[in-house]
């Protein structure tokens, strides 16, 4: 984490934050400081270093101005260049939208006119440096060279502050454009109104990775706005409204009496008057909501207490705990009101609807990380899908805005719901969501027409067709759970035959699951299992068939029966991470990362497989690479992520792996044992109660089970229920340097 070295007020000011924090908390660890928001903005992480709160409506964070993949946040650590800092961000997504509502300080007049084609021609664009710009939970700060202003930002749930602190008797500015966009996102309808002497409102319509994305705004500033300049499509407007295309305007303010400025901005995709609403009151201000979002984290941080002598470990637990609560995201207004993507507005009645569901990604681990951490949130997950099945009359795939974006494969809200469910999560409709689960898993859209047809997903008839049969095949095992959790036996014995699809697919000659021929006889040859091309015209979704091939968490006994037994099975395993890492191919996905072996950890098929290895007999040969994998594939520097972060999931796989954990099959209510790195992890439960997870005598080298105790009793097992952690209790291991054959191997 960078220290900032400009003047000596800004240091103060941070350490009068980090002493209210200690006060408001009287707690000996302060949570905040073990996390650095710079991890995963470099390499291809994907996230953001701007302010935010838990599940918060904003995301208040600099923009790059650049559109490329490895900018999808609006935000690369290896930039040097800040175009503004707008309120809409993705953490970690393979898809770049957002970056709506641009506001950026100057010290000078610019010419709104201007045609520009790329950032290079931004008149009011800045050079920065690490140097001098921080980030902690809940607030971020940048020294702008150019202009030589400091920006702070931080937020609350539905309101951001900005404080610019402006270079003596210089000009004082502020630079508001709605027609900036990058990756995705073109902007349709913009305008501007100022309101008053104090306020200013407007409206952003745009298209991109959401279709419909509609996004209104109020912005009060803490002095009288001087003079204004209005534009409209790069034209001047006279007047106090401007509404085109591409909107901007500058602002200018009195530089007497004060060199600081400070912004109040609420955004809603409903309306400028909830936006209004939104907005936190008069007696709120940037120091408090500063030190308050501080207070927020360290709370939402403390769920889980992990003890260690290494603190670059409680960096990468901390952080990852972070990013694991930044998404999804508040989409309801104050009032409940939120915009659906056919425009209708309703209201979210006894929960808060959330948007930023990366379902594809996080149903693997963390959703299951949260009905732990947050299991209002879970509930409240739930009813924003059930929402948009009111609709749709489908579950989502991946919402973004309320907006379906279609994007990857499967219906994967389905597995969050049955998990919420069967950990005993209420504050929904049980058979609201079974009805919407099995309608979405009996209609024919995304393939399933073929599914239900054949059986499976015959390659000449839809690309990725073993990917997206795995998928359903899990989906359908989890809704036949929901069936026979109601009592609906012929639901349960339907889909549970139905999430045998896998079997259809398996070649036993070669070992993997590959694409068959509607014919169901002939294979796609030729066949090569290290072969990538990039979501069109493949067997498997943004990896190769050494990758998807072991996508049966429902069933992972009878995946190794179908192999053959567990040593061929494990033998087969073993060879997925010793494999030479050569992935072949024009057109490879660069999602394919991380690699050890052929096993991809930058993307999450790979993230269940190495626990496989506890049914198959061989639970030590599962502590060996989950150790493995926590000690390469992790780490502080903003590199420190080894594919897109993906809405949490990727840090959630450290949080769980960490405490020695992991949700292998997600709706099973059970985790896998795997390889505790810390002396002790101290899960906060509700109602007062803990889990406690103790690793005696680990150390870098001493990563194997030698025995283990649940309160006190022989635990001799490589599983762990939901329903034995909520409890309480402690989980005692001893570890060593060598596997000891005879742990967890008893069935």
């Amino acid at each position: 984490m960078k220290k900032i070295l400009v003047p000596a007020l800004f240091a103060i000011l941070a350490t009068s934050c980090k002493i209210n924090v200690n006060k408001n908390n009287k707690q000996e660890n302060i949570f905040v400081d073990h996390v650095d928001p710079f991890i995963g903005t470099g390499g291809h992480g994907h996230t953001y270093p701007g302010a935010t709160v838990p599940f918060g409506m904003l995301q208040v964070s600099p923009d790059n101005g650049i559109s490329s993949w490895d900018w999808c946040s609006g935000y690369h650590y290896s930039d040097s260049i800040v175009s503004g800092f707008s309120h809409l961000h993705l953490s970690g997504t393979g898809i770049g939208d957002l970056a709506d509502i641009l506001f950026m300080p100057t010290n000078k007049k610019v010419d709104l006119t201007l045609k520009t084609t790329s950032r290079d021609q931004l008149p009011y664009k800045s050079f920065y440096s690490h140097v001098n710009e921080k980030a902690t939970p809940g607030s971020y700060q940048v020294f702008l060279k150019d202009p030589k202003i400091n920006v702070e930002l931080t937020s609350s749930q539905r309101t951001a502050y900005h404080k610019y602190t402006f270079t003596k008797n210089d000009k004082q500015s502020v630079i508001v454009d709605l027609g900036f966009a990058i990756n995705w996102d073109k902007a349709l309808k913009t305008g501007i109104t100022i309101e008053d002497q104090y306020t200013i409102s407007g409206y952003r319509y745009s298209k991109g990775w959401a279709a419909n994305q509609k996004v209104f705004f109020v912005a009060k500033f803490s002095k009288p706005i001087a003079e204004s300049i209005l534009s409209a499509d790069k034209q001047i407007v006279t007047g106090k409204k401007a509404d085109a295309e591409n909107t901007s305007a500058q602002l200018f303010f009195d530089s007497k009496n004060s060199d600081e400025l400070f912004i109040k901005i609420a955004l809603s995709s409903v309306s400028v008057a909830n936006a209004k609403d939104n907005l936190d009151g008069e007696k709120a201000n940037f120091d408090n909501t500063k030190s308050e979002a501080a207070s927020i984290w360290n709370n939402a941080l403390s769920k889980i207490k992990v003890e260690t002598p290494v603190d670059s470990l409680k960096t990468i637990f901390y952080t990852a705990m972070y990013h694991a609560q930044v998404a999804p995201v508040t989409y309801s207004d104050k009032n409940g009101q939120f915009r659906k993507e056919d425009d209708q507005i309703v209201t979210a009645k006894d929960y808060t609807a959330y948007s930023t569901l990366s379902l594809w990604d996080t149903f693997r681990a963390e959703n299951p990380l949260l009905t732990l951490l947050a299991p209002d949130k879970t509930s409240d997950i739930v009813n924003s899908m059930l929402a948009y099945y009111d609709t749709k009359k489908i579950l989502p795939v991946w919402t973004l805005y309320a907006n379906e974006t279609n994007t990857m494969t499967g219906y994967h809200s389905i597995p969050v719901i049955v998990d919420a469910y069967l950990k005993g999560i209420k504050g929904f409709d049980a058979e609201k969501a079974f009805e919407a689960m099995k309608a979405t898993m009996m209609q024919d859209e995304r393939g399933l027409n073929f599914y239900k047809k054949y059986g499976y997903i015959p390659y000449n008839l839809l690309d990725e067709s073993v990917t997206i049969t795995l998928e359903y095949a899990y989906d359908d095992w989890c809704v036949a759970k929901m069936a026979k959790a109601l009592g609906k036996n012929a639901d349960y014995e339907f889909f549970l035959k139905r999430s045998q699809a896998y079997q259809y697919l398996f070649d036993p000659k070669t070992g993997f699951m590959r694409g068959k021929s509607d014919d169901g006889k002939s294979w796609n040859e030729p066949f090569d299992p290290k072969h990538s091309n990039h979501r069109e015209h493949t067997d498997y979704t943004e990896g190769n068939a050494w990758q998807h091939s072991w996508f049966v968490p429902q069933n992972v006994d009878n995946l190794i029966s179908i192999h053959g037994g567990n040593e061929t099975f494990t033998k087969r395993l073993e060879q997925l991470f010793t494999e030479s890492s050569e992935i072949t191919g024009n057109n490879v996905s660069a999602d394919i990362s991380g690699l050890i072996g052929q096993y991809a950890h930058g993307n999450e098929p790979s993230h269940h497989i190495a626990y496989m290895f506890n049914h198959a007999g061989q639970p030590w040969r599962t502590q060996y690479w989950v150790r493995h994998i926590l000690d390469t594939q992790y780490n502080t520097t903003p590199n420190g992520l080894s594919g897109n972060e993906d809405c949490g999931q990727m840090s959630a796989w450290y949080v769980f792996s960490s405490m020695g954990l992991y949700p292998m099959n997600p709706a099973s209510g059970e985790y896998e044992i795997g390889s505790p790195i810390f002396e002790k992890a101290t899960i906060n439960l509700e109602g007062g109660k803990t889990f406690v997870i103790e690793a005696q005598n680990v150390s870098n080298k001493n990563f194997y089970i030698q025995s283990a105790t649940l309160n006190g009793v022989e635990f001799n097992q490589t599983a762990i229920t939901h329903q034995q952690i909520l409890k309480g209790g402690v989980l005692h291991f001893v570890m060593g340097p060598q596997p000891n054959k005879n742990w967890g191997t008893k069935k």
